[in-house]
């Protein structure tokens, strides 16, 4: 399968990881005298369960990176790096890639703080008896492929918002977290939208081999919180293992967004940040290897 890269890159294999790696790089991307300073990115995706699908399988064409402040250019921007174009379309069951990473690529890039990855999928082929690219299967019919509508998802792409940081001369690292649970919305005529509202990027500080998770749902019943910053700190540590940003969504009478934060065992703390509530700090919680921690609800509070 060959690959078009970006300017300025370092394309790794296709493979699995098995998380999401920040280490020290040296020598890598930290600028010369008179250049602007550099670090390199690496992205990959993985995934939570469902109790419904079988197989979620998407046609990854390209995967772009978006710079603070540039929200709203064009996909074709040429401000926007290119981390992968695939000629031939990536595809990837998401649902295989629980508590393991398939890296789509990496690329080295300016310094500095970004806000958004787009996908962009490859079309469903139309008329009938085209097998569609994008679709997924049910776990009580799984040999028929239900086609997934992507609407915009091949010109502008899939928008995954989230803040993260390329900080120079090392390996940064996201994680695409695909929850199909959220991302895949059912309609009333039997079709099936995709909506990037269920896929979250999270960023971590080390470098895993074998690693669990916490997950929770950040809920207000009283006013909309907008965006969260959940951080999990290791017990005893002033560095948070993972962070990422989520964003509210309104339902049934409150505003929540579930998250889920990959780490190695050990024992953390989650914490939570919001505009306008109180921080939110939780008890010790224990990751085990190759399983999830649930904190449940956490009910944000008014000063």
């Amino acid at each position: 399968m060959s690959k078009k890269i970006g300017k300025i890159f370092s394309l790794v294999g296709l493979c699995l990881l098995s998380a999401l790696a920040v280490v020290q790089l040296p020598g890598c991307g930290g600028g010369s005298s008179g250049s602007a300073p550099t670090g390199t990115l690496q992205v990959g995706v993985t995934d939570k369960q469902s109790d419904e699908f079988a197989n979620v399988f998407i046609a990854i064409k390209e995967v772009r990176v978006v710079p603070a402040g540039l929200e709203g250019a064009a996909d074709n921007d040429a401000r926007l790096p290119v981390i992968v174009t695939y000629d031939t379309p990536r595809s990837v069951d998401v649902l295989t890639l629980r508590f393991k990473q398939e890296i789509l690529g990496t690329i080295t890039l300016p310094a500095g703080n970004y806000n958004q990855v787009r996908l962009i999928l490859a079309p469903n082929p139309p008329g009938q008896g085209n097998e569609p690219v994008n679709y997924l299967t049910l776990k009580t019919a799984p040999t028929v492929k239900i086609p997934l509508t992507t609407p915009s998802a091949q010109q502008s792409g899939l928008k995954v918002l989230g803040r993260f940081e390329v900080k120079p001369g090392i390996i940064n690292a996201i994680l695409i977290d695909f929850d199909p649970n959220t991302a895949i919305v059912a309609r009333n005529n039997g079709d099936f939208n995709l909506k990037p509202t269920g896929i979250r990027l999270t960023q971590s500080t080390t470098l895993l081999t074998d690693f669990g998770s916490l997950s929770g749902t950040v809920v207000s019943t009283f006013s909309d919180w907008s965006s969260a910053t959940v951080s999990v700190f290791p017990e005893g540590g002033a560095n948070a293992a993972a962070s990422g940003t989520i964003f509210s969504n309104f339902s049934s009478n409150r505003w929540e967004a579930p998250f889920s934060a990959f780490v190695p065992a050990g024992s953390y703390r989650l914490h939570v940040l919001a505009n306008g509530f109180v921080p939110y700090s939780s008890p010790l919680q224990t990751v085990t290897t190759g399983s999830d921690t649930s904190v449940g609800e956490v009910l944000l509070k008014s000063p």
